[in-house]
């Protein structure tokens, strides 16, 4: 007896191989949820970049790790709240360890993975550089940094928080958006806990590509490493944890890692 199909092959199950792969593989949808996915990512390093130099120009003195923490973590969370909700039907992981996590489970293929990490890391980039030549390099960007000798505990840090956030999208979203009623508050809900958490730490990024986009714009990649291993360790987890929590991938979690097509029409 052969096992049940899973993630993109109970989707393919579902809705017949001609009108999957006539839709879902289609260049036009592709390239909608690539664009969508360079719109969210840019949004989320530009605000990113651009509210920490603003908080040095405007801020009024000398604010506390902390309370730009907060204001950041805000910032980004709502941003992701609303993008996750306008463009929730087409993709919204803006997030590679997120991208990772789908891949992993089976919910989309890897080659269109990799596109995703390609344009989520140059959307990411583009945003703090944007960021950069309207106000300079103020606010480090909204860099994110280890403290002095604990890399390691930077690492497992963002493994931990990152497991929290991937299980919890892998939890609560469906198909065919990824925006059902709860996702996107829930998101912003968690971005702002844990990134006003732990942003005076190691700065909570969950994030490889909202890491690299300030350290590229900045020119220094030394540390950028922390915020790959940690976020993708901490997704490759949370699909471990998320099949025992609730069973394998069904279609409608393809359909919300993969967008809609027939929204477009």
């Amino acid at each position: 007896m052969s096992a049940a199909p899973t993630g993109r092959d109970a989707l393919i199950s579902e809705v017949g191989t001609k009108h999957y792969y006539a839709s879902w593989t289609s260049h036009e949808h592709r390239k909608r949820r690539l664009i969508a996915e360079f719109i969210g990512m840019f949004g989320l390093t530009f605000i990113l970049s651009g509210g920490a130099a603003m908080i040095v120009k405007y801020g009024g003195g000398d604010p506390s790790p902390y309370s730009v923490a907060l204001i950041l973590s805000a910032f980004s969370a709502l941003w992701l709240m609303v993008a996750i909700i306008f463009l929730g039907d087409i993709s919204a992981h803006f997030n590679p360890a997120m991208t990772f996590a789908f891949a992993l489970r089976g919910d989309m293929g890897w080659a269109m993975a990799v596109a995703y990490w390609v344009v989520q890391c140059i959307a990411a980039i583009a945003g703090s550089l944007l960021a950069r030549w309207f106000f300079g390099p103020l606010g480090n960007l909204a860099a994110t940094r280890p403290p002095d000798g604990k890399d390691l505990q930077a690492v497992a840090f963002e493994a931990l928080i990152t497991f929290g956030l991937v299980l919890m999208v892998l939890g609560i979203a469906n198909g065919p958006k990824l925006s059902g009623p709860f996702v996107p508050f829930a998101v912003a809900g968690y971005i702002m806990a844990f990134g006003s958490m732990g942003g005076p730490f190691e700065g909570a990024a969950m994030n490889p590509a909202r890491a690299l986009g300030p350290d590229v714009a900045l020119g220094d990649l030394a540390t950028w490493w922390v915020y790959l291993v940690g976020p993708m360790a901490g997704a490759a987890i949370a699909v471990v944890v998320a099949r025992v929590l609730r069973g394998p991938a069904k279609s409608q979690e393809a359909m919300a890692a993969m967008g809609n097509p027939d929204a477009a029409e």
